[in-house]
């Protein structure tokens, strides 16, 4: 499954581990997540947060970054 996370984290300027700190997880559970395909979603709603972007973005099921209002 191809998610945008990692992106987003790159573009943010966040290793991995400052994300998960920020997230309140392992680095074991993120990685499972992008692996898997299944991000809970209360921490999918956080990374929207973070990344300022949609979840359908961050998903990879839209190619629009951007929350539209």
């Amino acid at each position: 499954m191809y998610f945008n996370v990692e992106s987003e984290r790159v573009r943010s300027n966040l290793s991995q581990d400052e994300l998960v700190k920020k997230l309140g997880v392992s680095r074991k559970t993120y990685f499972n997540w992008l692996v898997d395909g299944r991000i809970p979603s209360g921490k999918l709603i956080e990374m929207t947060k973070i990344f300022n972007c949609s979840s359908d973005y961050l998903l990879g099921l839209s190619n629009c970054r951007n929350i539209m209002l």
